[in-house]
Formats: structure tokens, C-alpha cells, sequence
């Protein structure tokens, strides 16, 4: 599997928050809650995005937007006034001075928030939170703050704005597929464009630094060399360092490590994740302990820590 298809099927959507919004102008939301990923899919209308440092976007009908979690940001229909209501840190829906929940007061039926009947909105979307260890440490790192794709010719947007306000047995799960569904489909896109995804997905493309990116990520608990990598692709040593450097903005040997610390990450993460040593000699660490050292340089924190605090966040 190349490192791609790795991603794309790790996001597991388990408890996500999936609800449909619905706006009438004058309208504005405050994002505070820094969720991992949010998939927001505009159904009606045209919505601004606004970031603390005056950027702006618009997602319009038919396109999806993924927001990482890294930063706050506003939703709006693109004018100037004060937003209605704010997500907080915890995913509720409160005022703006966090006092009181919004959300009961903005019901508008089933899996349905906003200020308006939904036939009367000028503004609609369906959007999906992924929590803290349903995706994948790796898919976030290769991911900006915000991407915004077209999906108007899939049918998975149809599909799930018509389930999201059905209630049937097993309902939940059948939004958590589709979600995960919709979201592959955006990343599959993002990172089909010229200039979309990390630069290690674009550098795929090179016939040279590709196969090596490929023998990394597939085969990460060999004992690479630069050498023995150039050599596997036909090439010479200088040749594909100063190449690999080029395209994807960091020696193979860098991208090699972070690269296995984020498989290791993401082992951590799971649920009943395997020992220390495992893991190691799974992602190519000689000994735990080599493993547990570069582990912490590199996230600042021990594995044990980081599992126990994957697992309280999960």
C-alpha cells in the first residue's frame, strides 16, 4: 500500500459530531474548539471563512472544506457583525462569553442547528468533527489549515444530506461511514492537485524520488541508508539526496525519522496499542529505548505519556 492509500485508511470516524447548519443572513459562528479535522460540506449558498491573521476564503455550493484544528477561525456569511454564538475549546455551542449553551436554542429539528427554518436559510452545510485519535497524526502533518475542493459531481454530498435528518436503527453508524467516505474523497483530490497536500504527496510523482519515498514508507523497518536507498532506485548517492532535498524540502534520512516517530504516534494512539518494543522493531528502531529517546526529542513528551494522553482525548 503506498503512503497515500496508508492514510486514507486510517480516519475512522467513531463519535464524531455530525450535524446539518442553517443560516439566514445576518449570521456569523466563532470556532474556538481546535478539533483535529472538521469536514464541512455546503449544500446552499456561499460561506466566508476568516482566520485570526485577515485571510479569507469562500466555500460555495458543492464544495468541501477540511479545517485542521490548529487555529480559530469564523464562519460567516461574509459580513462584519458579531458572531451569534462561539464553539468552545470543549465542541459546545455557547454564547459569547462562554456562559450559556446555544445549542438547545438553536435546534431546528433533528441533527439541525441554526437560526433559521431550514427551507427559509440562505446558508446551508452539513459538517462532521473527527475527535482526538480518529485521524491519524501523519494525515494532519500533510495537511494545511484549511483545503477547499469541489466535490459537486459526487454523489456522496446528496446522499448524506438526505440521511443526516432521517432517524433509523443504526443511523449514527451510517453518518460515520459516509462522513469517512466524504472526507477520503476530499483528500483523494486535495492531494491529486498540483499543489495541494505535503510536499512529500507531490514528490510522489518523481520517478526517482518516489520509488525511495515508496521503499521508506512501505518498508520503514528496514535499515535505510542513503546509500542503500540510491542504490535500490538506480541512482547515485549525491544524486538523490540533492534531488530528494529539492522536492520535498528535507534529507531522506530527516523524512525517514519523522516519518517512522508518526507510525509510531499514531500505534500509541489505538486503543490496546502494542508494546514499546514491538512498535519498535515494526518502524525500525533497534531497541525500545532508541525508539522512546527520538520519540521524545521529537514530540517532547515520552511514548507512555503520549498514549496515556491519546487515550484520555480518544
Amino acid at each position: 500500500m503506498d503512503a497515500l492509500g496508508s492514510l486514507l485508511n486510517g480516519p475512522r470516524a467513531r463519535d464524531p459530531l455530525v450535524l446539518r447548519l442553517v443560516f439566514a443572513s445576518p449570521w456569523a459562528l466563532r470556532v474556538d474548539d481546535r478539533s483535529p479535522l472538521t469536514v464541512l460540506v455546503v449544500t446552499r449558498g456561499a460561506v466566508s471563512v476568516d482566520y485570526d491573521d485577515g485571510t479569507r476564503s469562500t466555500v460555495t455550493t458543492g464544495e468541501v472544506a477540511l479545517f485542521r484544528g490548529s487555529e480559530s477561525y469564523l464562519v460567516s456569511d461574509g459580513g462584519t457583525h458579531a458572531p451569534i454564538a462561539r464553539i468552545d475549546e470543549s465542541g459546545d455551542c455557547v454564547d459569547l462569553d462562554g456562559r450559556h449553551s446555544m445549542a438547545e436554542h438553536m435546534s431546528v429539528g433533528l441533527r439541525s442547528w441554526g437560526n433559521s427554518a431550514p427551507d427559509e436559510a440562505t446558508a446551508a452545510m452539513l459538517i462532521g468533527v473527527y475527535r482526538a485519535g480518529e485521524v491519524n497524526r501523519t494525515l494532519l502533518d500533510a495537511l494545511p489549515r484549511l483545503s477547499v475542493v469541489s466535490m459537486s459531481d459526487d454523489p456522496l454530498r446528496a446522499l448524506m444530506e438526505a440521511e443526516i435528518t432521517r432517524e433509523a436503527p443504526g443511523q449514527d453508524a451510517v453518518l460515520n461511514r459516509y462522513l469517512d467516505l466524504i472526507l477520503i474523497s476530499a483528500l483523494r483530490r486535495t492531494f491529486d492537485d498540483e499543489h495541494g497536500g505535503a510536499a512529500w504527496f507531490r514528490a510522489y510523482r518523481d520517478p526517482t524520488v518516489g520509488r525511495a519515498l515508496r521503499l521508506m514508507h512501505n518498508n520503514a523497518d528496514r535499515r535505510w541508508t542513503v546509500e542503500s536507498l540510491a542504490t535500490e532506485v538506480g541512482v547515485s548517492r549525491a544524486t538523490l539526496a540533492r534531488r530528494f532535498t529539492d522536492l520535498v524540502g528535507t534529507s531522506p534520512m530527516k523524512h525517514l525519522t519523522s516519518w517512522r516517530l508518526a507510525l509510531a504516534a499514531d500505534h500509541l494512539a489505538q486503543d490496546n496499542p502494542d508494546t514499546l518494543g514491538v512498535i519498535a522493531e515494526r518502524i525500525g528502531y533497534a531497541t525500545p529505548f532508541a525508539l522512546s529517546a527520538a520519540f521524545k526529542r521529537e514530540y517532547g513528551v515520552s511514548p507512555s505519556q503520549w498514549a496515556a494522553t491519546s487515550t484520555q482525548t480518544g
